[in-house]
């Protein structure tokens, strides 16, 4: 279950989130991202969950908390329902904060005066010389905390109360506190407290438009899931019989509805190609840089490009159904799932506000009642009253400790380190998705960073998983390209013509390229395991299609020229199939599975990396050795004839060496692909293999697979360089905000420049995850 949550601001928020629900009865996982702002639920079916529908429970638990949140309607695809909320969001923001910096720029202006006067600008303003330099001030500051600064103070206040206390909490502490100081300095000049009611408007300033950078650097992270989700058009053109054809909403489309697809359209729906031939665009879904000649029976996924001529498509899949659709919640699952990485950071975050707070506590009371008497010096011998741009200079033990305190509240980033991991996976998984990647989640992609060996099945995964023709020899030296050829090969498609198995159909495809018609077959009878007898016209008695052994069983030796070529073409991975008459051997037909065009330069680049290597397969020893050697893997690490529990003894053992990845593509792979460390499918496979997967390679590139674990490192390398800085920031700049450099430099951070501090701390951070953008 996915849920959007709006209110979280930190790191804080999410552990506040994530804690609430799994206090829910039947959750058994929470994982929360603070860029997307996605709560990803799982739910436990052993356990009893409320009578209502768990989402609504969840939903009022977190409002309850303070978090409105609604569950993710998978519907259908509707990109402008988020813009809409998006645009939204931002004229609002975008409000406050022009308001806050407008009266900022009238604080400052103020201040410019020597003295404390107002410029006479100011001066001619109604009312305002009545309130004086220091009344004006107040007012502006009073209309800030009110104006744009209530909602961080409400929501501060709310966080506090619910034991939960955030980055509003400290940032609202720290302007709430120099705001009731200075208006107790100004209604009681005799206090001694200092008057500093620039501080909280300039600090509310910087803070909201550090969160209005951050906000847009953050929107761009999930930029890619957008592009997905705009793959799919609005309508089609919907076919009604023989009348014209009608524009519809994609989402009133049904399975068996005809739409018309014109060059230039996007594939709405999934379905198949029932009349036109065309050139379809794939990239976008796969990574092919091909288009795919589509023609009847070709079954395109929306979001497809068609390029060429029309088509007419009957619809298979809709809405939540298709790959589209099932891709993009893949990708929304991956962005809310969490690398292990980022448990660290989330405990610290959880507890980083109470740290804070406790810190600034320490600080004020410190430097209040000891500092300045250990270091007198550290007084500004400026008179009472006097501000500088960035700050009011400190005349008092008091105004020092209180200016140190709120430095330390809002210097402090919980931001950063609550958006260190999901922004670098956030982006990382987007940028796989639009190649045809699709990560599981966080975990999955930092899994995929620290393997050290990758292991394959081989039919389907390394090879094309569709046996090839690869040699015709007729006995008594005929022409194997000539009627002799022809002719063993007419004889022997024939024969499978009605049969399933993977053999018949490279002969009934090699049949196919000759151009030879298929004789119809009497009396057909299939030997399992053996190969194919039955009548054919113009033959006497049975003919034949098989192994060597079985047509030997049956008095048929092989000629003697053709011993030494079946033992060569069984040396080098071929299965040899014989074909004969009711009397003797014909011929015989070599059937050998290809390896993928990119498979050896493929598996070059993964052994640059400094993976190790290997295959685990069913099939005979000979086609394994054969195709390791073409391949360049060292036999070491190749096993044949496996059966799955074999497989996973093998991968047992690979593990204890590290990291392991398998990769395949079938039913019998799924148990492999779940025990590997990380399971990969490839995307012409099962789908039994593609659920068991942590990830999945759409298309037939085995090239993709070097592309993704590239990806996987240079993600999880920006995840670290994330947490270095948030850690590495706060671990500087609240030492030197609690004034540890002041005695012997004089270094006094003020609270506007802490929050500038602050701000540029958490766009650092998003910054630098979307420089994956610019990587190759």
């Amino acid at each position: 279950m996915l849920l959007d949550v709006d209110g979280m601001k930190c790191g804080g928020c999410v552990r506040a989130v994530e804690r609430r629900l799994l206090e829910q009865p039947g959750v058994s996982q929470a994982s929360v991202n603070l860029v997307t702002r996605t709560a990803w639920i799982g739910l436990d079916p052993l356990q009893d969950t409320p009578a209502e529908d768990p989402a609504t429970a969840l939903i009022a638990s977190l409002r309850s908390l303070g978090f409105e949140a609604h569950r993710r309607d998978q519907s259908g695809l509707d990109p402008s329902r988020g813009e809409r909320e998006q645009q939204r969001r931002w004229r609002q923001e975008w409000r406050q904060l022009i308001v806050a910096l407008s009266l900022m720029l009238v604080s400052v202006l103020g201040h410019l005066a020597q003295g404390g006067h107002l410029p006479p600008a100011l001066m001619a303003l109604p009312g305002v010389p009545r309130l004086g330099a220091l009344g004006f001030h107040a007012l502006v500051a009073s209309v800030a905390l009110l104006g744009p600064g209530r909602g961080i103070l409400v929501r501060g206040a709310r966080d506090a109360w619910q034991r939960t206390p955030s980055m509003d909490t400290l940032v609202g502490l720290g302007m709430g506190s120099a705001y009731l100081a200075s208006l107790v300095a100004y209604l009681r000049p005799a206090s001694g407290w200092p008057c500093f009611f620039n501080e909280p408007v300039m600090l509310l300033g910087f803070v909201l438009l550090g969160r209005f950078l951050e906000e847009r650097a953050r929107n761009r992270t999930g930029q890619a899931l957008e592009q997905l989700v705009r793959l799919q058009p609005d309508s089609a053109l919907l076919l009604l019989g023989d009348g014209p054809p009608r524009e519809v909403r994609v989402g009133g489309l049904r399975p068996g509805d005809r739409v018309r697809l014109l060059p230039g359209d996007r594939v709405p729906v999934d379905g198949e190609v029932v009349e036109g031939h065309s050139a379809v665009d794939v990239s976008s879904l796969t990574g092919e840089p091909l288009p795919l000649e589509a023609g009847p029976g070709s079954e395109l996924m929306a979001g497809m490009l068609n390029l060429q001529a029309p088509l007419e498509l009957e619809v298979r899949r809709t809405g939540p159904e298709s790959t589209l659709a099932r891709i993009i919640a893949l990708v929304e699952q991956a962005q809310a799932r969490k690398a292990p990485i980022q448990s660290l950071a989330d405990r610290v975050a959880g507890r980083f506000s109470v740290a804070v707070l406790l810190l600034a506590l320490a600080t004020f009371v410190f430097w209040w009642q000891w500092g300045t008497r250990l270091w007198p010096q550290v007084l500004m011998g400026a008179g009472h009253g006097a501000h500088g741009l960035l700050g009011a200079a400190a005349t008092t033990p008091f105004s020092l400790a209180l200016q140190l305190a709120i430095a330390v509240l809002v210097v402090a980033c919980p931001c950063a380190l609550g958006l260190a991991t999901p922004t670098a996976i956030t982006v990382g998984s987007g940028l796989a998705a639009r190649s045809g990647l699709l990560f599981r989640g966080g975990d999955a992609i930092e899994m995929a960073a620290r393997l050290e060996s990758v292991l394959f099945d081989k039919t389907g995964t390394l090879t094309l998983g569709r046996p090839l023709v690869t040699a015709v020899l007729p006995a008594g030296g005929g022409d194997p390209a000539g009627a002799a050829g022809d002719a063993l090969i007419q004889l022997a498609a024939s024969l499978e013509q009605h049969t399933r198995h993977p053999l018949a159909h490279a002969l009934l495809q090699e049949a196919q390229c000759r151009g030879l018609a298929l004789a119809e077959v009497t009396d057909s009878r299939t030997q399992v395991g053996s190969g194919v007898e039955g009548r054919l016209p113009g033959q006497e008695g049975l003919s034949r299609v098989g192994r060597p052994g079985w047509l030997q069983q049956q008095g048929l030796p092989l000629p003697a020229e053709l011993e030494p070529l079946l033992a060569q073409l069984e040396s080098e991975g071929a299965t040899v199939l014989l074909v004969a008459s009711q009397a003797a051997v014909l011929g015989l037909v070599a059937v050998q599975d290809q390896p993928r065009a990119d498979a050896a330069q493929a598996l070059t680049d993964l052994g640059g990396m400094g993976l190790r290597l290997g295959v685990l397969s069913g099939d005979r020893r000979e086609p394994v050795l054969q195709l390791g050697d073409r391949l360049g893997l060292p036999s070491s690490g190749l096993a044949w004839e496996l059966d799955p529990q074999q497989k996973l003894e093998h991968i047992l053992r690979w593990r204890q060496q590290g990291a392991v990845a398998m990769v395949g593509d079938g039913i019998n792979d799924a148990p492999a692909l779940a025990a590997a460390d990380l399971g990969i499918a490839v995307g012409t496979g099962t789908q039994i293999a593609q659920d068991t997967a942590d990830l999945v390679i759409l298309g037939d590139r085995l090239e993709s697979l070097v592309e993704a674990l590239r990806l996987a490192r240079r993600t999880l390398a920006k995840v670290k360089q994330n947490l270095l800085w948030a850690f590495g920031y706060n671990l500087i700049v609240l030492p030197i905000a609690a004034g540890a450099l002041l005695p012997g430099f004089g270094l006094l951070l003020s609270p506007p420049l802490a929050a500038l501090l602050m701000a540029v701390s958490s766009i650092t951070v998003v910054v630098n995850a979307l420089l994956l953008h610019g990587r190759p």
